[in-house]
């Protein structure tokens, strides 16, 4: 769980890679990630809090792939895992909980972060 996710897991390498030079791009990339994740989180949040598996896992489904855009292979697994469990009837809903808190406390940081980034592109554009 938490021991396993380093503080940060972010790399942009694929990003910055296939902006190909474009501030732009990036920002544009970042904007949606930033307008998108909090959404989806909340989505996500409320689902478990009410039981409703299937919209969790949904939700979660559509949240992995934007993970691994943005370089967070560990939060990607992890919500890879939240989806599954969803998926099969959440046997053991204090694991899908505390995994997904994982999930959201490193997202969180990343937001923070890719907000500083996004500010210093758009500066430059």
């Amino acid at each position: 769980m938490s021991e396993n996710l380093p503080p940060q897991d972010l790399d942009l390498s694929f990003l910055y890679e296939i902006a190909d030079g474009s501030d732009e791009f990036i920002v544009d990339s970042i904007g949606m990630f930033l307008e998108q994740t909090p959404q989806l989180l909340d989505t996500i949040t409320t689902a478990i809090n009410t039981g409703d598996w299937a919209t969790a896992a949904s939700a979660s489904h559509k949240l992995k792939p934007n993970l691994g855009f943005f370089g967070m292979p560990q939060s990607q697994a992890n919500i890879q895992e939240v989806e599954l469990a969803c998926k099969a009837g959440a046997q053991n809903p204090a694991d899908i909980i505390a995994k997904f808190n994982d999930v959201k406390n490193v997202i969180s940081t990343n937001l923070v972060e890719l907000e500083k980034i996004k500010a210093e592109k758009e500066a430059n554009l």
